[in-house]
């Protein structure tokens, strides 16, 4: 595999929304390979436990640990600290909590991995969810458009301590400008050209995230529900291989 290549792998997480063990186990020795991070969500965290993480993470790949904790300060440190000690390699909890809460997360979770002697995990924060769109923003109390909500989360964020977001690919612009090259972007309704937005309601394509300045694409459906989920996290890899390259870069192999 090219350097190139290798980076691209990394720049993909593959969502792992499957209703038991045994099938996501399985679904784990096929793509595993294919990716840099496997996310584990609410569903399957729910029934079956920390064990899970770990079993995932002696597959090869980091876990991302999408439980989008929202709590008072000092349950989300707690929280924070103990999803850390599976090993995870991100956590995220929500920005709508607040500077203090997000605070509390981020020192929570940087003191068990130094307690613990584990790598620095990536603390980060969702700002607006991807199944929301602009009256559903206004709905729930934000105020301004889906971006200018995600760009107040992001910025607050930052300023908390975290290490990055989760937003949309509609936000990864001026989130970008606001939040400096450092800022983790973490960006999930990415879906191939074609594929189905399902309940996402704000989408782009692999290399249209990744050129807006996406770190990480998080792609579920489109690869686990695919024939041959290996093959479809490849050719999204591809994808992000191809817009990795400096514009008018020669892609034929040497």
């Amino acid at each position: 595999m090219s350097r190139t290549d290798e980076t691209a792998r990394g720049r993909l997480a593959v969502a792992l929304d499957l209703p038991d063990r045994a099938q996501l186990l399985a679904m784990v020795r096929r793509v595993a390979p294919e990716a840099g991070l496997l996310k584990l969500g609410l569903e399957a965290f729910v029934a079956e436990g920390p064990s899970l993480v770990r079993e995932i993470a002696r597959a090869g790949a980091g876990v991302f640990l999408d439980l989008k904790f929202h709590d008072i300060p000092n349950t989300v440190g707690r929280a924070a600290a103990a999803a850390v000690r599976t090993g995870a390699a991100i956590v995220n909890c929500h920005a709508a909590g607040g500077a203090e809460m997000m605070k509390a997360f981020g020192e929570g979770g940087r003191a068990a991995a130094a307690k613990a002697g584990l790598p620095a995990p990536k603390l980060i924060a969702v700002t607006v969810l991807t199944s929301l769109d602009a009256a559903a923003v206004h709905a729930v109390g934000l105020t301004g458009s889906p971006r200018e909500a995600a760009l107040r989360l992001a910025v607050l964020a930052q300023g908390a301590g975290l290490d990055g977001v989760v937003c949309s690919p509609d936000e990864l612009t001026v989130i970008r400008r606001a939040c400096g090259k450092d800022f983790f972007l973490v960006v999930p309704g990415v879906r191939p050209a074609g594929a189905s937005k399902g309940d996402q309601k704000r989408v782009a394509t692999p290399g249209d995230a990744i050129r807006a300045g996406a770190d990480l694409l998080v792609v579920g459906r489109p690869i686990t529900g695919a024939p041959d989920p290996a093959a479809a996290a490849r050719a999204i890899v591809s994808e992000i291989a191809s817009a990795l390259q400096p514009v008018g870069a020669d892609l034929t192999p040497p």
